[in-house]
């Protein structure tokens, strides 16, 4: 059993609305370039290769390559919820962990948590430790923008968990440059699980 977080709070619920392929293909490219001018390489592939692989990123709600379920969607029946997650193989002495949910094919990040405790094993569903941070997403708002899968446009949704030497130290809402950038200079290991919306 994963120990229970004494405080915890509910994080934002909106989602990540919907655009016309036009408007979706200016914001692809406004994400590459902000990703290139930041110079981050969380959601570069090219950093895969840098940095192990060890973490196992894990959900009771979320099978790999299997579709992500409408609940954690702008589908979802109610108000959208970031779904529970679980993670071990942390390598010692880490400094805090992050959490990052992206579309790499879109450029899109839909959630960024940061300062998580090096000793947390679990994220339930819809909350954040109150004493961890949660950055702006691609829409500029601060909490899960639940993603907003089309028909017949395949899409993988990746939660990635980073491992890193130290803190962000930055502000509850950081700007998503400032907490990508933070990301990737400090990670040292990272694990992801990744649902696939064909």
């Amino acid at each position: 059993m994963f120990p229970v977080l004494p405080h915890t709070r509910t994080i934002a619920e909106r989602g990540v609305p919907r655009t016309p392929h036009g408007a979706r293909a200016g914001a692809v490219v406004a994400g590459a370039a902000l990703l290139a001018s930041t110079g981050c390489g969380v959601l570069n592939s090219e950093l895969s290769g840098e940095m192990p692989t060890d973490i196992n990123v894990t959900s009771p709600m979320l099978q790999e390559g299997q579709p992500l379920p409408a609940a954690y969607t702008c589908d979802a029946e109610g108000e959208p919820v970031s779904p529970p997650l679980s993670w071990s193989g942390l390598p010692d002495d880490v400094g805090s962990i992050a959490l990052v949910v992206d579309d790499p094919q879109a450029a899109l990040v839909f959630w960024v948590a940061y300062d998580l405790d090096p000793q947390l094993v679990e994220l339930r569903q819809n909350t954040v430790p109150a004493d961890a941070k949660v950055g702006q997403n691609s829409t500029g708002e601060t909490g899960y923008g639940a993603p907003c899968p089309e028909e017949d446009d395949a899409h993988a949704y990746r939660f990635t968990v980073y491992a890193l030497d130290g803190t962000l130290d930055l502000p509850e809402g950081s700007a998503l440059d400032l907490t990508l950038e933070g990301i990737a200079e400090q990670a040292v290991a990272r694990g992801s699980l990744v649902t696939d919306n064909e």
